[in-house]
């Protein structure tokens, strides 16, 4: 008898283990089959390594961006539309991560877990997916920059949707340059990457938004504060920032208006490394902003090892402070929204997204409305002819090279609810020089695509 329990207490311990190990396969198999199918050995999706049986790709006009015909991988006719929209896009080896090619790989070939790839093998096309990107909008964005390094996006801060996420420098998927992994010029320099999403920059001047919105959740008396700038912040023992210029006597929206780097730094000297921190957090960063199916670079604000000139340099966006374009881009949503709430960025058009919050509804009002007197006090309406802009320049110091120059900005009208963000890597020039050109043309194209075509 006992050898007979013996033998039944094995069998049941085998048959539970097996049980165990057949739940374990099946949990495994439904969490990891999608990434099982995609990948580039699965030769009813890829050949060579090239992702060729996948649905078409396009903008929000249907205007086809990719899409299979007879086995092969086809793009856009026009020239100029592959390359401003080769970014988002992507090619079909993955080189481009952030691309729809490959971020949306489990979409466009319409894998399930039930039929697997089954309706792909029948019908010879996956799913179709339809961007928020505006082709010709992207266009536009990537003419306006020229020859520069850099990037620029538009954000709609009322959906979420990213109608324009322009990279450069960039090449044409139907003529790729054959010199790009062993050239030593840095023309090529982040090709793969797109920098809207995956970027990372001094931010410059354009940080006195956040110096700004934690001034107005900490410091009791800063609307009637004034400041007085002889040309230069200086500490205790004479460290010192240099202004931009000699502003004499301004009030906090004043300071802000001339970008008054005396003013700022004090304040962030003032503020502590907590309290800036802590703003800075609340406003996203050293958190991650996610796209759909990828993760953006980590915007990074570090006082942990700052003292008072270290922070003083990091209150006007210098220091070892990094940006990214995209976080930038929601972080002026929620003020633009006036609420401190903006919507998670998406490239599919129509998807619904969650709420992100930012700030609070008061410091985003304050923002809003010494983000527009910038505009209209300092760069000026003539500037941005009809488009009720709000907005910063920066002028970022950086060690590589010369400085970036920055816009980040929205319009105000309810016909055009659109953020703006154009970084310009070492350009030499000033925000205000050499940003805003490419921001005001860009967003006319906006108003003429989404407005005066709409009106007529």
């Amino acid at each position: 008898m006992n050898r007979i329990a013996k033998r039944s207490y094995f069998m049941y311990t085998f048959a539970l283990a097996f049980l165990i190990g057949l739940v374990l396969l099946f949990f495994n198999m439904q969490i990891n089959s999608t990434k099982w199918v995609i990948k580039d050995y699965n030769k009813h999706l890829y050949t060579n390594g090239e992702l060729l049986a996948a649905g078409s790709i396009t903008d929000t006009y249907g205007t086809v961006l990719a899409e299979t015909k007879d086995g092969k991988r086809e793009y856009n006719s026009d020239k100029n539309i592959r390359m401003a929209t080769l970014h988002v896009v992507g090619d079909t080896a993955g080189f481009i991560s952030t691309g729809a090619q490959n971020a949306f790989k489990t979409e466009l070939t319409g894998y399930s877990h039930l039929t697997g790839v089954y309706n792909l093998k029948k019908d010879g096309a996956g799913k179709n997916i339809q961007l928020s990107i505006n082709a010709k909008l992207s266009v536009t964005a990537m003419k306006a920059m020229g020859s520069y390094q850099g990037t620029v996006g538009i954000y709609n801060y009322k959906t979420g949707e990213i109608i324009c996420a322009v990279s450069m420098p960039t090449y044409d998927l139907y003529n790729k340059p054959k010199d790009i992994a062993t050239d030593k010029t840095d023309k090529y320099e982040g090709i793969y990457m797109n920098r809207f999403f995956t970027g990372l920059y001094t931010p410059g001047s354009t940080f006195k938004i956040v110096t700004a919105c934690s001034a107005i959740d900490n410091i009791i008396d800063i609307n009637t504060r004034t400041f007085t700038c002889n040309g230069a912040w200086v500490n205790k023992v004479g460290n010192k920032v240099k202004c931009n210029g000699v502003h004499g006597t301004r009030n906090f929206e004043g300071a802000l208006n001339c970008s008054c780097n005396t003013a700022f730094a004090g304040l962030a000297a003032e503020l502590g490394n907590e309290k800036l921190t802590k703003t800075a957090e609340q406003c996203g960063f050293n958190q991650t902003i996610t796209v759909d199916n990828f993760r953006c670079a980590r915007s990074r604000f570090d006082l942990s090892k700052a003292y008072d000139i270290d922070r003083a340099w990091a209150g006007i966006g210098q220091y070892t402070t990094m940006v990214n374009p995209c976080h930038m881009a929601t972080m002026l949503g929620a003020i633009a929204n006036r609420t401190g709430y903006t919507p998670e960025p998406t490239l599919i058009k129509g998807k619904y997204t969650s709420k992100i919050n930012f700030m609070g509804s008061v410091s985003a009002k304050r923002l809003d409305n010494m983000l527009r007197s910038n505009v209209m006090n300092y760069y000026k309406d003539s500037r941005f002819p009809n488009l009720d802009m709000c907005g910063k320049t920066g002028t970022a110091e950086v060690s590589t090279g010369r400085p970036h120059a920055w816009f980040v900005g929205y319009s105000q009208r309810p016909d055009l609810p659109f953020v703006i963000i154009v970084v310009l890597e070492n350009s030499g020039g000033t925000g205000i020089g050499t940003a805003v050109p490419v921001a005001n043309q860009v967003m006319q194209e906006a108003l003429k695509l989404y407005v005066t075509n709409y009106m007529h």
